[in-house]
């Protein structure tokens, strides 16, 4: 279905804005209750889950440049520093500023 690969596509290019469920479900041409589960049947996730993890994704991405933790939270559409920090470490093992020390380290740690 062509809906599908579109919505996930906008919300990949829209994370850092917030959505309501039925308006992604008017992208589909599908009612909000029926876009919710079917979403969720193809992707796995709900789509807040859906959006915050493409959030966290990009952050971890952003923390590898040189800018500050609540910098790339915010960035990435987090309003709250804390809960950027608590949502990133629930995912990542870490939170943000030791997992970019983590990952840099791991860097300098390759190259010769």
């Amino acid at each position: 279905m062509q809906g599908r690969v579109s919505i996930t596509a906008w919300m990949q290019a829209n994370y850092q804005q917030p959505f309501r469920v039925a308006e992604l479900a008017a992208m589909a041409s599908m009612s909000p209750a029926s876009f919710h589960p079917h979403f969720k049947s193809i992707t796995r996730l709900t789509p807040v889950q859906f959006q915050k993890l493409v959030r966290l994704q990009e952050a971890r991405r952003l923390l590898l440049s040189d800018q500050e933790v609540a910098s790339v939270g915010y960035q990435v559409g987090y309003e709250s520093p804390s809960q950027f920090s608590r949502d990133y470490r629930k995912l990542f093992g870490a939170p943000p500023g030791k997992d970019k020390a983590m990952m840099r380290s791991s860097v300098v740690a390759r190259c010769p």
